[in-house]
């Protein structure tokens, strides 16, 4: 009966660590590139159907195009995300260098995991609101008991609470991965 909640809960945590992939932390993490649509003949493609996205160094990723005319196309399209990053173009590859954090940027960083964690952690209370909504509505129309209806609130506190322990402990991972010089 409270799958359905269950399963809403760990999509929220699955949508914070997707959020957390993109956020770099002084190393090539391929991942980050992901939002990144290419102009391929008028069609908005994701980079990686574009070329072979490779990491070769700890701070470098080389995007090499199937087509050698995509180069240009590759390069403003990384100059007009958020990422903050300066595409070099060899004439066959594009190449990101990941400059070292400064010790600001890492707490500035470490504040965003915070407020996206806090954030995931509200959606999970909706879910919870939502699920403890749903069993009030069951026992009015007497599907459910009062005791049923207060081991399944007891439950659904027990999954609130589950989750957001797993959140807290994907904040505080990802919050030391950022502040590791």
């Amino acid at each position: 009966m409270l799958k359905q909640f269950e399963e809403k809960m760990e999509k929220s945590l699955e949508s914070l660590e997707g959020e957390f992939t993109n956020i770099r932390a002084g190393r090539a993490n391929p991942n980050i590139l992901n939002k990144i649509k290419v102009d391929y003949y008028g069609v908005p493609t994701p980079l990686q159907q574009v070329g072979n996205v490779s990491v070769p160094e700890a701070r470098t990723i080389v995007i090499t195009p199937w087509e050698a005319s995509l180069l240009k196309e590759i390069e403003k399209a990384i100059i007009c995300s958020d990422l903050g990053l300066n595409p070099n173009n060899d004439g066959k590859s594009v190449i990101l260098n990941f400059p070292e954090l400064t010790e600001e940027r890492r707490k500035e960083l470490a504040k965003d995991i915070k407020k996206k964690g806090e954030n995931a952690k509200v959606a999970v209370r909706n879910v919870r609101r939502d699920a403890n909504d749903f069993l009030k509505k069951q026992l009015k129309a007497n599907e459910i008991s009062e005791d049923e209806e207060k081991d399944y609130e007891d439950k659904v506190q027990k999954l609130t609470d589950k989750y957001v322990d797993k959140i807290d402990s994907a904040v505080e991972n990802k919050s030391k991965d950022i502040m590791t010089v």
